[in-house]
């Protein structure tokens, strides 16, 4: 069947459109598999390019206030969100609004469709990252129990903000990072306080090892997701169906998330500054064990 044409239409004006149109397709997969194709590096800003540097620049500034700025730590933990310090909630806030502003909501059941996936992150989260932490943290610090037993409750917590981060600075998939935390942050609220006795009473009673204790508020846990993964994921979704709605998805893309993207690295490095600020004076009075510490975490 032939295509009708509008009165007074040349037919060689549809044939010339339906050519640009192709032409212009071919132009945008063309650049689209180029981009795909650069290196990394190629690809990263300045400030993301140099963010080992930054950190390590951000990390010596909070030392610094930490150990020069009398009271700093009482008053940093004066105010809280979510039982989480303001200045470091507010951090993680701006740090994980423009990378979840960049997700394309709409894709996201490509992601919640594949079943290999999804068992794959909870089987890694799950059960070989806590597994893996209880035997660092046991090989690291045999004689500090105290910090052996943050380490595998921190071992137990599934990253919430920082994933989004890296995976953004590594052209990742983003649509997968958020359906994954997502997940993993739920599942976090329902299993949390189980894995935490799991891992401090029952497996080293099995084990011939000391105990330890350590309470856990699936209240708490519940809105901590609820303020630092729900807040940013909600915004990220309006921002973007807004934005969408209003100028196009090119305009947002092109011209709107290049200009809040960097906030994303601005809110880390604040992060970082006042998290050792926070601890500045307990890492310089006692670096062996903190060095001891980190590594597990590494």
């Amino acid at each position: 069947m032939r295509p009708a044409y509008a009165a007074g239409t040349p037919r060689r004006h549809h044939i010339l459109t339906n050519v640009d149109t192709r032409a212009y397709r071919h132009a945008v997969s063309t650049h689209t598999t180029a981009r795909a194709t650069e290196p990394v590096a190629q690809k990263m800003s300045f400030l993301d390019r140099y963010l080992a540097v930054w950190i390590l620049v951000a990390m010596a500034a909070g030392l610094l206030i930490g150990r020069l700025v009398p009271g700093v730590a009482d008053a940093l933990d004066s105010v809280k969100v979510a039982d989480v310090s303001l200045p470091i909630a507010l951090g993680l806030l701006v740090m994980m609004y423009p990378v979840l502003a960049k997700v394309r909501y709409d894709e996201t059941d490509r992601v919640t469709g594949d079943r290999k996936l999804l068992v794959m992150s909870l089987v890694l989260n799950w059960l070989v990252g806590p597994a893996l932490m209880f035997a660092l943290a046991w090989l690291m610090l045999p004689d500090l129990p105290e910090y052996r037993t943050g380490l595998i409750v921190v071992g137990l917590a599934r990253c919430i903000a920082m994933v989004f981060v890296w995976n953004d600075l590594a052209c990742g998939d983003r649509e997968a990072a958020a359906v994954l935390v997502a997940i993993n942050s739920v599942f976090q609220v329902i299993a949390y306080a189980g894995l935490g006795w799991f891992y401090l009473q029952a497996l080293p009673s099995w084990l011939g090892l000391e105990t330890t204790s350590a309470e856990f508020s699936v209240g708490a846990i519940a809105l901590s997701v609820i303020v630092f993964l729900g807040v940013p994921l909600v915004a990220g979704f309006l921002t973007r169906h807004v934005g969408e709605r209003a100028r196009g998805r090119q305009w947002y893309e092109e011209t709107f998330l290049p200009r809040i993207g960097p906030w994303a690295l601005y809110g880390l490095l604040f992060t970082v500054v006042v998290l050792f600020a926070f601890q500045g004076e307990a890492i310089t009075t006692r670096p062996w064990d903190v060095a001891r510490m980190a590594l597990p975490l590494l």
